[in-house]
């Protein structure tokens, strides 16, 4: 009956074909049609429509009823609407707190004796973070219009004005991001929400203009990418798959050895030196020598900055061993 109801609840907001609903509830396309005949029966009014783009709809009008949510989805929207309330800043900063008090007053009480006990067993881990993103909204808008702007962004390393084409804004790791198009770096690339400063639309032909250069640069630099080859022990899989980049590269060669292969565009070779260099002991980089090179040479000057004379180091532990006597 659950299956039934979100079947008709689907074909309420768009036509659907029964492979795309078999892959949402995850059944077999034989058992949706079973389901479509069943629903026909019970007097449903769904037709079919032919051609590659067919598929079944409702007819004009109709609509279920207004339902009840049951323990498992009042579960389901509570964790998710707790896990929102650890960001600072969010596109619904007020609705985040009344919808929640809102469906805990229509949840009839039997449920919600149900529910309280399983909500303090579960969460969605969201780092703490104070930083407001007062232009979220804005850059919503932008995403949903397709429209190209002029951002004034704060980076580690510059404040300037970038043309932009943002795709989605989306949370991760206590913080909003925006994924945008930048024909300055020539792809798509992940802005933090809360460094833009001010956000202006765009010139059309300053557009056109910065879009032409872009494509011949991206042309230069598939060309200079470099094939990066470590593998990780099981804490360094984990960190390496946190990277929206390269996570999907990672696979396992033992059960506590894992490997990842990935092509790193050429203006990515800092940001490659680093990655690595912070995973430490628990990536070795296999290839190419130029990477082990340089986390050779960083691993050295920081051996340096840290050297202890051994004198000063004998001293130290013999000072360290006398207090401990007293």
């Amino acid at each position: 009956m659950d299956r039934l109801i979100a079947i008709v609840i689907a074909l309420q907001q768009r036509q659907e074909s029964a492979q795309m609903l078999a892959d949402k509830l995850e059944v077999s396309k034989r058992t949706i049609m079973r389901d479509m005949q069943a629903l026909s029966e019970m007097g449903i009014p769904l037709y079919a429509v032919t051609g590659p783009a067919g598929g079944y709809r409702l007819s004009e009008g109709y609509r279920l009823p207004p339902l009840q949510l049951d323990v498992q989805e009042t579960l389901t929207v509570l964790v998710a609407l707790r896990a929102l309330t650890a960001y600072a800043d969010t596109p619904f900063n007020r609705e985040r707190w009344t919808v929640i008090d809102k469906i805990r007053h229509i949840l009839p009480p039997a449920a919600l004796q149900q529910v309280e006990p399983l909500l303090e067993l579960m969460r969605v881990e969201v780092p703490k973070r104070s930083f407001k993103a007062p232009l979220l909204n804005e850059l919503i808008d932008y995403c949903s219009r397709g429209a190209w702007m002029k951002a004034y962004y704060r980076s580690a390393k510059h404040r300037r004005w970038l043309l932009l084409q943002p795709k989605s804004v989306y949370a991760e790791h206590g913080f909003w991001y925006c994924e945008a198009y930048s024909p300055t770096h020539g792809e798509l690339r992940m802005f933090r929400a809360d460094r833009f400063e001010e956000l202006q639309d765009a010139d059309p032909a300053s557009v056109q203009d910065q879009v032409e250069q872009a494509v011949s640069i991206k042309g230069d630099a598939v060309s200079q990418s470099i094939r990066i080859r470590a593998t990780l022990s099981y804490r360094g899989m984990l960190q390496v798959e946190q990277d929206p980049h390269i996570g999907e590269k990672v696979y396992a060669l033992q059960d506590d050895l894992w490997e990842v292969d990935f092509q790193c565009p050429g203006a990515e070779w800092e940001w490659a030196t680093r990655f690595f260099f912070a995973l430490g002991a628990d990536a070795n980089v296999l290839e190419p020598e130029e990477l082990r090179a340089v986390l050779y040479e960083k691993a050295r000057d920081l051996c340096n900055r840290y050297e202890v004379k051994v004198e000063q180091f004998e001293a130290m532990s013999g000072q360290s061993k006398g207090e401990k006597r007293r």
